[in-house]
């Protein structure tokens, strides 16, 4: 080679010496994963079952707890209730990356890690029917349940990625599109518990229900190669000095910290506008029906186009439907289009996760890291 070739090869950009190289581990690791789409449909269909029975539908649900505590005793008239739904929905997003990275380490102890969520999730829920008080509320179903939660969660992410090679976002979408689903079947089935046996009966079915439902389907749940083969190399954190990982991550925190607001001041609108304990779920189930499509759509926007673009069509949306219909909601039509509008983009706006993964592996040449980014991203 002569010095001018040798000069120009030297020189070659970073980014596409790290690219090419993550092309040829992906090629790699396609050819492993060559068996892994006959057991697409089975796989997704049990994840999708698992998130939607056990983890995040009911804090998306929380609404109508929230409407119940408001109006009955013990806690009636008192400050904070919001903050459980809050507290479960928060704790479950910032615990998750602490978990992420021992079980990437420790694949062994995924399954582990689930049943051990899923029994965490029960005794919060148990817990939660003997309190008395607000703050233990907080505590039980807010803080505990959201570290169950996180628990559960990650072993599910893990197995996800590595069953999906192709279409990896539409799978993350279709399985978070489940999470929507649980929240519309939820709210109503917590609605008629609360109505007729009150909330402390009403929490412990839930609790037995989450345990016979939820304990047999951790057994369903396998990884797609063998436990030596999938361990993982030690997590790194180069990628923090990667400055598409930032601007992706500035974009992602504007939408995490305005993903919250609506979800706390819907029960009070539909309480201030006179929806009766009949309807009063159908606002709920209206967000979480949209966010199902919305989680599948946006799978499908950003597995074909820039993940920017799905960024921005979900900020767009969601701004519209706050600006535009929530504040000059005063009927209940209005209210009702600004939830579907809400659940459609701001519900879909975790689906953009994996193609903020993808772009920042091909812009550092980190292949398999998908979690570790995660750990920042998720928070």
């Amino acid at each position: 080679m002569s010095l001018c070739e040798h000069e120009h090869h030297t020189r070659q950009p970073i980014a596409i010496r790290a690219g090419n190289k993550l092309k040829m581990e992906r090629r790699a690791w396609e050819r492993n994963l060559a068996t892994a789409n006959r057991w697409r449909k089975r796989y997704l269909d049990v994840s999708c079952s698992y998130i939607c029975d056990r983890d995040d539908g009911l804090p998306w649900s929380y609404g109508i707890f929230q409407k119940y505590y408001s109006s009955s005793l013990p806690f009636s008239g008192t400050s904070g209730i919001p903050a459980i739904g809050t507290s479960a929905m928060g704790i479950l997003y910032m615990v998750a990356p602490l978990t992420f990275g021992p079980l990437i380490r420790w694949p062994q102890y995924k399954r582990t890690a689930m049943i051990a969520g899923l029994l965490t999730m029960c005794l919060s829920l148990g817990l939660s029917s003997l309190c008395t008080t607000v703050p233990q509320l907080i505590i039980t179903q807010g803080i505990l349940y959201g570290i169950g939660g996180a628990v559960t969660y990650s072993p599910v992410g893990i197995f996800m990625d590595e069953w999906f090679v192709r279409r990896e976002v539409l799978a993350f979408g279709i399985m978070w599109a489940g999470i929507g689903l649980g929240g519309i079947v939820i709210p109503l089935s917590l609605q008629f518990l609360l109505n007729h046996c009150g909330f402390r009966t009403a929490l412990r079915i839930w609790t037995v229900t989450l345990f016979v439902v939820g304990l047999p389907l951790t057994f369903f749940h396998k990884s797609r190669l063998p436990v030596p083969a999938t361990t993982w190399s030690r997590i790194t954190f180069t990628f923090l000095t990667n400055r598409s990982f930032w601007t992706l991550q500035f974009g992602n925190i504007m939408q995490g910290l305005s993903f919250f607001v609506p979800s706390i001041y819907l029960p009070t609108s539909t309480k201030a506008l006179g929806f009766n304990s009949v309807v009063f779920a159908l606002p709920i189930i209206l967000v979480n029906m949209a966010a199902v499509i919305g989680s599948i759509s946006m799978g499908i926007i950003v597995d074909r186009t820039y993940v920017t673009t799905a960024i921005l069509i979900s900020t767009i949306g969601d701004m519209l439907s706050v600006f535009l219909i929530w504040g000059f909601s005063t009927s209940m039509p209005p209210l009702l289009i600004f939830c579907f509008m809400y659940g459609l983009f701001a519900g879909s706006f975790t689906n953009t996760w994996p193609g903020i993964m993808r772009t920042v592996q091909m812009s550092t040449g980190q292949m398999k890291k998908f979690h570790s980014l995660l750990i920042l991203v998720d928070g």
